[in-house]
């Protein structure tokens, strides 16, 4: 159930985690209202890494959840002054502590990878799967993240073989003028590697 879903939360040490009808679980849910049905919903081959923080550098606040569930008060930081009115989400988030949230159902179309191209085709988010994890340009993921992250794609591998790790990219690689992310210090080896070795 639902309700059930909503209810339950990770922590950093959980290795496998479980797909059913686009839902994860375990994991902390919270339904965003930015989402919409994919063309082809059996046509979900991409994954796409982020990094998100807000405030930029800033870690640990609620704003992330704030932002995707479309409740951001565009007053309470400088910064957030060019956001007001901004409808974006991810399917999911991995906070620095390696907790796992998620925001819109598997099955469904986020709203993350914006103005995007991938092997010939446009509108990566009509088949792609997004996955932000708290950070930015200037930090180190932590062990955890990591941790969450690996057990998180295999899961999610298993539930949509479309996606190989081929087809697991970060925003730079699908906007390149307008992205970074996941950034510099993503450890892409490190990632794959321990992909193959927890198979």
């Amino acid at each position: 159930m639902p309700s059930q879903h909503a209810q339950r939360d990770n922590t950093s040490n959980i290795e496998k985690y479980q797909v059913q009808q686009g839902l994860i679980f375990p994991c902390r849910y919270l339904p965003s209202p930015h989402f919409d049905l994919r063309p082809d919903p059996t046509d979900i081959s991409l994954l796409v890494i982020h990094y998100i923080s807000l405030p930029e550098n800033h870690f640990g606040e609620k704003y992330i959840d704030d932002l995707f569930l479309g409740r951001l008060d565009p007053m309470a930081h400088p910064t957030f002054h060019d956001l007001k009115g901004l409808k974006v989400s991810a399917h999911c988030l991995i906070d620095r502590q390696g907790k796992l949230t998620q925001y819109v159902n598997l099955n469904h179309r986020a709203w993350h990878a914006g103005v995007s191209y991938f092997a010939g085709r446009e509108k990566c988010n009509d088949f792609s799967i997004g996955i932000e994890l708290e950070g930015s340009n200037h930090h180190a993921f932590t062990p955890e993240q990591y941790h969450t992250l690996i057990y998180l794609t295999q899961a999610i591998c298993q539930t949509y073989p479309k996606i190989t790790p081929e087809r697991i990219v970060g925003h730079c690689h699908i906007a390149p003028n307008r992205k970074i992310d996941p950034g510099q210090y993503f450890e892409w080896d490190k990632y794959f590697n321990a992909l193959i070795k927890t198979k």
